[in-house]
This record gives structure tokens, C-alpha cells and sequence, in this order.
């Protein structure tokens, strides 16, 4: 059940824009440590993991791998503990498709909620902030990161050349495959995106685990967060419809806090802890299903 807030953001989406998304942040504001201008470099990334990562990524990620993924996972049957405990395990975990931390992800997530917090967003933005590589924890059921974590993408049609490192798509099989490698493939043009199957990774996990408890600008924050050819380049266009548009407002929102935030100064969580367990506490329930 969704929790009860003073004030519903589902219901009131023309308020919160007026009053959030007018309030786009300005990356400068919160970088440290060094320019807009260094993030995602994937020409000469600093971490020798990202090309492999990506060569695997595109090689594997096929229409019928993810839904092999989908029907393994999105039962929710294998595990079941306090999110806490899952905030434990990515405590240990650091992204091999990022080249821009070597952070572990409990950094990064705390470092990208408190940058919202910050600016004065709502609180349940904040948790998104706090929750939105949770789906990481995929890992914990023997999932390589390629698998899990890097830029999505539709599958089960043509691979945009504004996805990074396009030329490892041509070890794809779909690339291959005309059902799949025409513009649309197997979708309708501007079907929607709830409609469109995207690589299998951290983002449609998170976004299934959270679907009950989180505002839909929130929720399309958590599916499309690494959606980057669509929210950078408009890659996608042809399948998205007016409300994934309208919905994108808060994806382009959320994206500078989770890029820009990423610094080498790890977060104070001992003196943090409190506010966060109060705000998980009034949105989720005590444990949550994996």
C-alpha cells in the first residue's frame, strides 16, 4: 500500500512542477573535486574495467536474455531481509561500468540522496536518491555486473549508435536477427515505454521492488535512471508516447544527482543514519522481498 502523505504528488503532478522542476540543478553546483566536463569519459576512462564491461554488456544483453531475467527475478522469491541489510552487501560493491568512482555503491547512493536533500526536493526524491542502485544487489545471486549495472537500452529492436561503445553490438546475435534489428523490431511506434522491454540490469529491478510505495515520478526516475541515449541523446523518441515525455521531466531531474554527486569524499553515514532510517521507515515496510 502507498504511504499517506499531507500532500499526495500523484495528485497534484501541475503543482510539484511548478514548484520542482523549475528548480533543474546546475551541475556546477554540485560537482566537486573536478569539472562537468570529466564525467562519463568513455573515450579514456580512468578505470580499465568500463571497456570490457561494455563488450560483454552489449555482446550478451538480447531480447531473450532478458526475459529469462524477468521471469527468474521478478517473482521476488529468492530472498527477503530489512533494506538495510541489502545497504550492507553494497557496502562492498564497487560498479565497474562507472568510470567516474571507485567508491563502494552505499557512497554513491548517500552522496546522490543528500545532494537532493540539499536542494529541497521531496522527501520521497530523497529516497529515490537513497534507493535507486539498490537493484545492485543482484549481484548477490551470482549476477555478473554486466548483467546488472552500465547504461540500458531497448531491446528487441535496432541499437542506437548513441549508446556508448555501439561498436560491440555487432557481436549481438539480435543485431543479426530481423526481427529485432529493424528501427521498431517487435514494438508500435510510440507504443510507450511500459510497453518496451529494456536490458536487463539494476534499474527494472529497483523499479519492480518500489512500485507500490514511491510516486510514479519517482518510479520512472528509478527505470530510466540509466536510460542515458534516451534522456541525453533522444535516441528513442520513436517509441515513447506523451506520458513517458511528460515523465522524462523527472528523470532529466533526478539524472545531475546521481552523475554530478559522485566525489572521492565519503559520506558521514554515522551522522546521517537517523534521518535515513525515519525516511525508509515511513515509506517501506519493514523488509522487502529480492
Amino acid at each position: 500500500m502507498k504511504p499517506q502523505n499531507e500532500t499526495n504528488p500523484l495528485s497534484n503532478l501541475d503543482e510539484w512542477e511548478e514548484d520542482v522542476l523549475k528548480r533543474y540543478p546546475d551541475p556546477e553546483t554540485i560537482v566537486q573535486e573536478k569539472s562537468v566536463e570529466e564525467y562519463r569519459n568513455y573515450d579514456d576512462p580512468k578505470r580499465d574495467t568500463v571497456r570490457e564491461f561494455y563488450r560483454l554488456n552489449h555482446t550478451y544483453q538480447t531480447y531473450d536474455f532478458v526475459m529469462e531475467k524477468r521471469a527468474k527475478y521478478l517473482t521476488f522469491s529468492k530472498k527477503e531481509m530489512p533494506i538495510w541489510s541489502a545497504f550492507d552487501f553494497l557496502n562492498q560493491l564497487v560498479d565497474d561500468s562507472d568510470p567516474d568512482t571507485d567508491l563502494d555503491q552505499m557512497q554513491h547512493l548517500l552522496q546522490t540522496s543528500e545532494a537532493i536533500r540539499r536542494d529541497g526536493h521531496p522527501d520521497w526524491m530523497v529516497l529515490v536518491g537513497l534507493v535507486h542502485d539498490m537493484g545492485k544487489t543482484l549481484c548477490l545471486f551470482g549476477e555478473p555486473q554486466w548483467a546488472v549495472v552500465g547504461d540500458t537500452f531497448p531491446v528487441g529492436c535496432a541499437h542506437s549508435d548513441k549508446i556508448v561503445y555501439p561498436e560491440f553490438f555487432e557481436a549481438n546475435p539480435d543485431s543479426k536477427n530481423p526481427k529485432y534489428n529493424t528501427k521498431l523490431g517487435v514494438y508500435e511506434q510510440n507504443c510507450g515505454l511500459r510497453n518496451v522491454h529494456m536490458s536487463w540490469g539494476h534499474d527494472e529491478y529497483v523499479y519492480q521492488m518500489m512500485k507500490d510505495y514511491i510516486p510514479e515520478p519517482g518510479l520512472y526516475m528509478l527505470r530510466y535512471h540509466s536510460f542515458y541515449s534516451q534522456h541525453r541523446e533522444h535516441a528513442y523518441n520513436h517509441l515513447m508516447d506523451e506520458h513517458d515525455h511528460e515523465m522524462f521531466k523527472w528523470v532529466k531531474l533526478f539524472n545531475p544527482y546521481d552523475l554530478y554527486s559522485k566525489n572521492p569524499t565519503p559520506p558521514d553515514w554515522k551522522k546521517l543514519r537517523p534521518y535515513y532510517e525515519d525516511l525508509v521507515a515511513k515509506y517501506l515496510p519493514p523488509t522487502l522481498k529480492f
